[in-house]
């Protein structure tokens, strides 16, 4: 009976200290502050885009009273940019800037969409002149005029001034005792302040929110999972320009090579990688991977079925380009509004991937054969079983005597296919596209356990 009253006593009391527990916990959550932090400390690139969407999902899911964002950044893409302003310009949760070190050129804009911005002592705002990513120039006066008024209307709509905001992005705006310079504006935390770009300058972000007024609070930094990472890096421009290089490598040395082998299976995972994460990222459609499907069968049926290269062929290649490209650009399903801005990326999407055609067939034209002939290369190559019983010959030193002699086709080179030389069968393949059944041929050189040939002038 003791031991029972005993039980009972203790459970009542864990029962009220567990209940006290919650309680506090409770009353200490409810006046807390939700402050969701997101660091923004990379080139506006897809990936920033992507990272700030996720984030601000995130952050609407806990119920944040504030998102707070911490920039350092030179800039990046201006439709990336944009769709992030847009995005933190229909936030229902208030947002703070706070610039640590640098916003200039997409990062200005970024910090003018948010409700407050606190600046680090010696940090800078603006440089937004629109510049040519790869010459550094300044772009034509249509791309400023466009950032110029995005620059206006942000500032507009958060209580800033538009005029200094204009002359951010052109150096044509005098502001008497601001900017009369004659260069683009850039204002120091100081400056920024002075000319209420800034709402105050903040040693960190404790400061930041003890000028707020914002004593009690709870913080959750966003994180960017191992599976963002990956999206992240793919959708890095330098690395899925690597993509398409492994995408057009693969092709060529698979139609090179016989049998369906290695180099095929690495232009596919090459494709997978290259599209997947676009489509994640909402950049890319499902149309636009089965134009490039289509273009890759379309190459295939011209190589391996129909004779010679022509329409067939010629359309494929049309459709593998033009997948890879619109795959770059956002559109939204058969949508296609149209701008200078959306013209601008499609036709800069289209001339980096033929860059990078270029230069995939540029290194295949001066190194492809000796790539193919490396004793790594051939090892990777899936070769069909040849018996002698069945009239094969397969012995590398009988196939060097073979250099100069003539054979006749009996299955159609395209390229790859067979030839007969002194009543033994060989593999082939056509130093030209297409070279048809019973037509003489003569081997020029040797690749692994293949002949060189081409049809007798």
């Amino acid at each position: 009976m003791k031991n029972q009253t005993l039980l009972l006593f203790l459970t009542i009391l864990l029962s009220f200290v567990f209940h006290s527990l919650l309680n506090a916990d409770t009353n200490i959550n409810k006046n807390a502050t939700n402050i969701y932090y997101i660091h923004l400390s990379e080139e506006i690139q897809p990936a920033a885009g992507r990272l700030i969407k996720k984030a601000f999902q995130a952050a609407e899911q806990s119920n944040a009273d504030q998102i707070l964002l911490e920039i350092n950044t030179y800039g990046g893409r201006l439709d990336v940019a944009d769709s992030i302003r847009t995005r933190i310009l229909n936030s229902k949760i208030p947002t703070i800037a706070f610039i640590n070190n640098n916003a200039a050129s997409a990062g200005a804009l970024i910090s003018l969409a948010c409700d407050k911005i606190f600046m680090a002592p010696g940090s800078s705002i603006g440089a937004a002149t629109v510049v040519n990513g790869n010459s550094g120039e300044a772009m034509p006066d249509k791309y400023q005029s466009y950032m110029r008024s995005m620059m206006r209307s942000t500032a507009e709509t958060k209580g800033r001034n538009p005029d200094i905001a204009e002359a951010m992005v052109d150096e044509r705006i005098v502001i008497k005792g601001i900017s009369d310079s004659g260069k683009v504006l850039t204002l120091t935390s100081k400056e920024a302040l002075k000319y209420y770009i800034a709402d105050n300058i903040a040693d960190d972000i404790k400061q930041v929110l003890s000028e707020m007024n914002i004593n009690n609070y709870n913080i959750v930094k966003h994180q960017v999972t191992a599976t963002d990472s990956v999206i992240n890096f793919l959708l890095n421009p330098l690395v899925n320009s690597i993509l398409i290089l492994i995408i057009i490598g693969g092709l060529y040395f698979e139609f090179k090579t016989p049998g369906l082998g290695v180099f095929i299976l690495a232009s596919l995972t090459a494709a997978i990688l290259y599209f997947a994460p676009l489509i994640i990222d909402g950049t890319a459609n499902i149309w636009e991977i089965l134009l490039f499907a289509i273009g890759v069968i379309l190459l295939l049926l011209e190589i391996f079925i129909i004779p010679g290269f022509g329409v067939t062929g010629i359309a494929g290649i049309i459709c593998i380009v033009a997948g890879l490209t619109f795959s770059l650009v956002n559109f939204n399903g058969f949508d296609f509004e149209f701008n200078f801005i959306t013209g601008d990326l499609l036709s800069r999407s289209f001339f980096r991937v033929m860059a990078i055609i270029s230069f995939a067939f540029i290194v295949i034209f001066f190194f492809g054969e000796s790539l193919i002939n490396l004793p790594g290369f051939n090892k990777l190559v899936l070769k069909s079983e040849q018996f002698s019983d069945k009239g094969f010959s397969t012995r590398q030193d009988e196939l060097y005597q073979l250099i100069g002699k003539e054979g006749i086709v009996i299955n159609p080179l395209r390229p790859t296919g067979k030839i007969n030389i002194d009543g033994n069968i060989y593999e082939a393949i056509s130093n030209a596209h297409y070279i048809d059944k019973d037509t003489i041929v003569t081997v020029q050189s040797i690749n692994g356990y293949s002949l060189i040939v081409s049809a007798k002038a």
